[in-house]
């Protein structure tokens, strides 16, 4: 049953991706749309999967929040290939929603494995700009620190020295463009499960291509910041996505 609020109604939506029926979970404002939140999840199967609450955390007056579920996740049919045939759930969900809503500004929002997923699509579909939080920016990395993770990544993708293309082909920060929309890096300085080098190493990287970004470090805060620091890691993120549609991004965001 679809969960309804004062001010928003959430349903489950299913849409047409490479001829797989995929699904997703919509938060939708009843007064009109001028913003688009798309929630890129992080995990795998039920862990980190799309939740009213999770959604509800971008909320405003006029603002959308979608998540999709990924192809093989949550009803949605296919088989996960974890930054393979799932980044066309992104882009086609974004397409649907720009032809829907023209004249809305459109920010994803890629946490933990969809931070990787946003850095892979978002300079291919018509969004103002993209947050990475607490998100993976290199597969390298990551097999590296999580080693609990490397069995499911050799079974999903291969090995990285044996299976090389596969791991080439989801290398999203060798393609990434100078005039790329703005990127907003949110990350905690004790996240342990996607440790802050993978922030700092993307700075570095859009550092070298004159990317226009900034972040926003919360150094005592884990993968999932405590409910004070959320708070106003939240209040950030949408001050951004306001910065960005009144093209005035500040200097500093602390």
């Amino acid at each position: 049953m679809p969960v309804e609020s004062l001010d928003h109604v959430f349903e489950e939506v299913t849409y047409l991706v490479d001829n797989l029926r995929v699904r997703g979970l919509m938060m939708k404002p009843t007064q009109a749309v001028k913003r688009i939140v798309i929630y890129l999840r992080g995990g795998k199967g039920q862990v980190g999967m799309v939740r009213t609450g999770r959604l509800m955390q971008f909320a405003d007056t006029h603002t959308l929040v979608f998540g999709p579920y990924y192809r093989g996740n949550n009803g949605s049919e296919g088989k996960d290939e974890f930054y393979g045939g799932d980044l066309d759930d992104v882009c086609v969900a974004v397409q649907i929603l720009h032809k829907l809503y023209p004249d809305a500004a459109i920010h994803m929002v890629g946490f933990s494995r969809g931070g990787l997923q946003g850095l892979l699509t978002f300079q291919e579909i018509p969004v103002s700009s993209f947050i990475i939080w607490g998100g993976v920016s290199n597969i390298h990395l990551m097999y590296e620190e999580r080693v609990d993770l490397r069995g499911m990544l050799r079974r999903m993708i291969g090995h990285p020295k044996k299976d090389y293309a596969a791991y080439a082909k989801r290398d999203a920060l060798s393609t990434i463009r100078p005039d790329c929309p703005p990127i907003f890096i949110v990350h905690g300085g004790q996240d342990k499960q996607v440790g802050i080098h993978q922030a700092q190493f993307l700075e570095y990287e859009l550092d070298q291509r004159d990317v226009t970004y900034r972040t926003f470090y919360q150094m005592n805060e884990g993968h999932v910041p405590r409910p004070p620091a959320l708070k106003v890691a939240l209040n950030t993120v949408k001050q951004w996505m306001t910065d960005v549609e009144h093209n005035n991004i500040q200097q500093r965001y602390k």
